[in-house]
């Protein structure tokens, strides 16, 4: 065997899907602290609270969806890779 055949090269796919990812959890994020900065200024709020309680659970929300597209990616993966052999 070849060395060069033995390390697997990363497609300009993954690289596309992987920054897609990472935009997707900025969206996310960036939606849930704007959306408790406005929330806090519409209600008249001395303490942030909306926008901490926002932030923290867009930060949940972008890790949960990620990790949901990783495991769905990942088994689509396996089973395209076990159907071929």
């Amino acid at each position: 065997m070849e060395p060069s055949s033995e390390k697997k090269k990363k497609s300009p796919d993954s690289y596309a899907r992987y920054s897609g990812i990472a935009f997707q959890m900025l969206i996310i994020i960036l939606l849930g602290v704007f959306g408790g900065i406005k929330l806090d200024q519409w209600l008249n709020m001395k303490i942030p609270v909306f926008t901490v309680v926002l932030s923290l659970l867009s930060v949940i929300l972008a890790i949960y969806s990620v990790t949901r597209d990783l495991v769905k990616s990942d088994k689509s993966k396996d089973k395209k890779d076990s159907g071929t052999s």
